[in-house]
Formats: structure tokens, C-alpha cells, sequence
């Protein structure tokens, strides 16, 4: 299949299909389930993926330029080094736009050893972002509070679960210097942290 024929695949069960490498440019994948699928290295220029499931779908290095997103759910989608130039996104598109606030200060949560929960003050000034999880980063924060999740205990500081060597302490600024501002790479340097105590509590 080339770009001067398109292809319908609209309403398909495509999980976990591969389509990597493929030319799939105005292919139409609305209202698919592409749960898991691989599109590594495809070209999607003009696609449609208006409402379709994305869920854990594999974009990387994929050129969606151009793409239709409007509906589609991205949650857990890998966007890695993909060109987004110019996809149409709406209200009803998940995990696409940032999870935490693009402007401002507002507070984050993220759990610790030994279950502890660090309140943190994200300032107005710190860089943010996430990707298309509910997990976010930040590269630096003010550590309002250390305590367990039903805020009976309180403690002086908290211990990551990723780098032992990174403590929060009660009331003092922590700064990340590997802080990473390509927003579509997860598992990269940060403050990570959760919008909701929920959220924390579940990773």
C-alpha cells in the first residue's frame, strides 16, 4: 500500500497489528482499536485517527504530521522522536496535552520509600511536563510536607524509590539537575510526580 492509495480501515479490531515502516499517509483508522499496535518509523502524514483507541500504541519515530486526533485516546502512547507538526486535537482527545498546568504554580504529589507521601510546591518559574501517562516532571519543587497517606504521621524527609541518593526535606527546595524538557520521553531525569495523592499512592 502507498500514499496515493488510501486505505479504510475505519471501526477495525487492530490491536497489536505492526505497521511499522509502512506508508499509511490519509489512511483513515477512525473509531479503530489500535490497543498495543506498532507504527515505528510508519508515515501517517494526513491520517485519521479521529476517536480511535491509542492506548499503548507505538508512534516512535512515526511522522503523523498533519494527523487527525480529535477523540482518539493516547494513554500510554510511545510519541518518542515522532513529528507532530500540525495534528488536529480537541477537548475530547486524552492524554495528548499536558497532565499538570502549562502556567503557574500548583501542588504534586509522589510516593517514597517506605510509603511516604511528599506534598510538593511545583513554583510559577519551574519547568513541567509529562507525556501521555498521568505521571508528570518537574525540575525543581519546595517540599511542603513528608508524611504516610492518611496524614497521621509526619515526617522530617523522604527517600525515592529511584534514586536513593535524592532525598526530600521538609521545607527546602529540591532541584533536578537532569531535568529532560523533551516531554515525550517517560522514563527520563526529573522530579516525578502526580497530580492527585491517588495517583501517587497507586505507582
Amino acid at each position: 500500500m502507498n500514499a496515493a492509495t488510501p486505505i479504510s480501515y475505519s471501526g477495525q479490531n487492530l490491536s497489536k497489528k505492526d505497521f511499522s515502516g509502512q506508508d499509511l499517509s490519509h489512511a483513515d483508522f477512525s473509531e479503530c482499536d489500535l490497543s498495543h499496535a506498532w507504527f515505528d518509523h510508519a508515515v501517517l502524514r494526513h491520517a485519521s485517527f479521529k476517536g480511535a483507541n491509542l492506548r499503548e500504541v507505538n508512534f516512535r519515530n512515526a511522522d503523523l504530521t498533519g494527523a487527525d486526533l480529535r477523540g482518539a485516546n493516547l494513554f500510554g502512547a510511545v510519541m518518542e522522536e515522532s513529528v507532530l507538526d500540525d495534528v488536529a486535537t480537541d477537548e475530547d482527545t486524552k492524554f495528548f496535552r499536558l497532565r499538570c498546568p502549562e502556567e503557574g504554580a500548583f501542588i504534586g504529589y509522589k510516593r517514597c520509600y517506605d510509603h511516604r507521601l511528599v506534598t510538593l510546591y511545583i513554583p510559577a518559574d519551574a519547568r513541567r511536563t509529562s507525556a501521555t501517562m498521568n505521571s508528570c516532571r518537574c525540575d525543581k519543587a519546595y517540599v511542603l510536607s513528608v508524611t504516610d497517606f492518611d496524614y497521621k504521621e509526619h515526617y522530617r524527609d523522604a527517600i525515592s524509590l529511584i534514586d536513593e541518593n535524592f532525598v526530600y526535606t521538609t521545607h527546602t527546595m529540591v532541584y533536578a539537575g537532569n531535568f529532560n524538557p523533551d516531554r515525550w520521553r517517560d522514563s527520563t531525569g526529573g522530579i516525578h510526580f502526580w497530580m492527585t495523592k491517588e495517583e501517587a499512592f497507586a505507582y
